[in-house]
């Protein structure tokens, strides 16, 4: 292989180095190297998979994952070297692997490619982060239940057109946004279970014919079966989109009440206070306190 196309996955197939600007415009490895548990987690259960399977030698393997395992180890110290022409962090800790264990790294690739592996990581990834918004949510809700508890006889106004309409009570006000929370947290779960299938082990687009074991990477990645179809699998986006949709309106209420607080804590209306751990002041009008916190939300 000549100098050039050593640090490419194509190997001879392109003649010249890719150029600079192409680096420039093709590297995701910025954005993307926030995936490095889910790239090592996945390699590891391929890495186990294809030993299991025979398809490579149970030496290999061993070297494999005690790469990995050091790779991520170097990644959390911040002792990593990202590298912009290797493009993203399934390239970078690829060739990274080869530096540690020399030519053994060439087998984790066997039965799959970056499609499927590019998929599965940024599946576990939201997965991951669901389940955190998840239980976030959860505190939010016990927060505002005891909130409720203790309030449970204060009156407040209830606005509309920000004018003064009805009487209502703290305690019911506050639990309306538990309500919006509880709607948020039954939409991260039938979105868990819809994103619940494993793709890798599609390659590139049509599967592969070695004999891997799609059930056990599911098992060992937390899916609960494989994906039916290799094609979709590859270029199925649907999950990123339904995460958004999901993560957006969680936002919206909590700006709702963010912006519910500012009102409130206005001059004008002068409704609540807030601590001074929550606020910041002004470089020009001493006598300011600005709900900065519930802005930023």
């Amino acid at each position: 292989m000549t100098k050039e196309n050593k640090n490419k996955v194509w190997g001879t197939r392109v003649k010249k180095p890719t150029s600079k600007l192409l680096q420039s415009i093709n590297s995701s490895i910025d954005i993307d190297k926030r995936l490095f548990n889910e790239d090592i987690d996945a390699s590891i259960a391929h890495c186990e998979m294809l030993s299991k399977q025979k398809i490579i030698k149970g030496e290999s393997a061993k070297k494999i994952i005690s790469g990995l395992k050091k790779i991520r180890i170097e990644i959390q110290k911040n002792k990593f070297k990202f590298k912009t022409e290797h493009e993203d962090i399934h390239l970078n800790v690829e060739k990274r692997l080869f530096e540690i264990i020399g030519d053994h790294a060439g087998f984790l690739h066997t039965a799959r490619s970056r499609n499927d592996q590019v998929a599965t990581d940024f599946k576990l990834w939201v997965k991951k982060s669901a389940n955190i918004i998840d239980k976030n949510l959860t505190l939010l809700i016990k927060s505002f239940l005891n909130k409720a508890k203790k309030n449970i006889d204060v009156i407040m106004p209830g606005f509309t057109h920000l004018k003064n309409a009805q009487p209502v009570l703290f305690s019911h006000y506050l639990l309306a946004y538990v309500e919006m929370f509880k709607r948020d947290k039954k939409r991260i779960k039938n979105f868990l279970e819809n994103i619940n299938e494993n793709p890798l082990g599609s390659a590139a687009l049509a599967g592969t014919s070695y004999n891997i074991d799609r059930n056990f990477t599911s098992k060992k990645l937390g899916f609960k079966k494989p994906t039916n179809n290799s094609i979709d699998s590859v270029s199925d986006r649907d999950f990123a989109i339904e995460f958004l949709f999901i993560a957006s309106l969680c936002s919206v209420h909590l700006s709702r009440l963010a912006e519910e607080i500012i009102i409130w804590n206005s001059d004008l209306v002068n409704l609540i206070s807030l601590e001074d751990s929550l606020l910041t002041g002004s470089s020009i009008m001493p006598q300011k306190k600005n709900p900065d916190s519930a802005e930023l939300i």
